[in-house]
């Protein structure tokens, strides 16, 4: 369920919609219900269009999950009734989303007090300003808190619409979302914004060849001075172009990059945490347990129980 206000975005309006609304058939499995609804006929941002016809307010207290509103203007409270929507869902226990300024809203609601969000780096401030009791992460692309989960920018709100999809269905399921998206790298929360900064000057290399190269080596000791040596660089340099075309650095994308295959090894069905270990180059079940568990909440023996039977297709 996503609530739409007067002034939301239609960017993560169309994010919700192409992430958790389209049917896909091709999973072989039941997809998410998804529906929008508003206080009334809202304006959407700038002016550009007029919404109607969607469910009202009331449809909110039939949903497992609400993805709270925008603000073009983080200034500009929330109406009302959309504040009061969104603390009958946290009384129930709904899974409460916000992308972008929605922690503006998740916020004005009193929902975020005494817990992690983040928003985006441009509202940063005013942010922890407004409501200083919320443990607020400037710097990081989207906030797992449990039960309310916050994205950065716009951009980020893939980001976190793909991590729900992994912590609802599974890494299997996530990769064939982000694929039909052509969204194929995956970015972990914690890494950071990105920030106003000269824009830099184009080249005519990528580092996709090397991405490539290294993905299908994951079961070898893989090392930065490797990554950097295919790819004809210093370790430094390749540094650099990591944080500007990856956001992150080349061991925490190695690392992801293995947590992931491992994942999918195990929703396949395998077996032996030893086998999956050195099948991903993560060395010993205990590093095994230890990487999955900081990546995605679960233990081996508890991420299998929850995806390997449903992702067996």
């Amino acid at each position: 369920m996503m609530i739409v206000d007067d002034g939301s975005n239609p960017f993560e309006l169309g994010v919700a919609t192409e992430l958790f609304g389209l049917r896909r058939p091709e999973l072989g499995r039941p997809w998410y219900d998804f529906t929008l609804c508003a206080p009334g006929e809202v304006v959407m941002h700038a002016g550009l269009f007029r919404m109607s016809g969607i469910a009202g307010l009331e449809a909110v207290e039939r949903a497992d999950t609400v993805i709270a509103p925008n603000r073009p203007d983080p200034e500009t409270p929330p109406a009302p009734a959309v504040l009061e929507a969104i603390r009958r869902a946290a009384g129930r226990g709904a899974r409460l989303v916000s992308f972008c300024t929605g922690a503006f809203t998740l916020a004005a609601a009193g929902v975020l007090d005494g817990r992690r969000a983040t928003t985006h780096w441009r509202w940063a401030e005013l942010f922890r300003v407004s409501f200083p009791s919320v443990r607020l992460q400037p710097d990081v692309l989207f906030v797992d808190d449990g039960d309310v989960l916050t994205a950065a920018g716009s951009a980020a709100a893939l980001d976190l619409g793909l991590h729900l999809i992994r912590r609802d269905h599974g890494a299997e399921v996530a990769n064939a979302v982000s694929r039909r998206l052509v969204f194929a790298v995956h970015r972990d929360g914690g890494q950071r914004q990105f920030v106003e900064r000269p824009v830099p000057e184009i080249r005519n290399t990528s580092l996709a060849p090397v991405l490539a190269w290294a993905q299908e080596r994951l079961d070898r000791p893989l090392t930065v001075a490797d990554l950097a040596a295919r790819a004809a660089v210093s370790p430094a340099t390749l540094h650099r172009r990591f944080h500007t075309e990856v956001g992150t650095t080349p061991l925490a994308w190695l690392t992801s990059e293995r947590v992931a295959l491992a994942c999918r090894l195990i929703e396949r069905g395998e077996p032996s945490l030893d086998v999956v270990a050195r099948a991903t180059g993560l060395g010993t079940t205990a590093n095994l347990r230890t990487q999955l568990r900081r990546q995605t909440g679960l233990t081996p023996s508890a991420y299998r129980e929850r995806f390997a039977r449903s992702c067996m297709l």
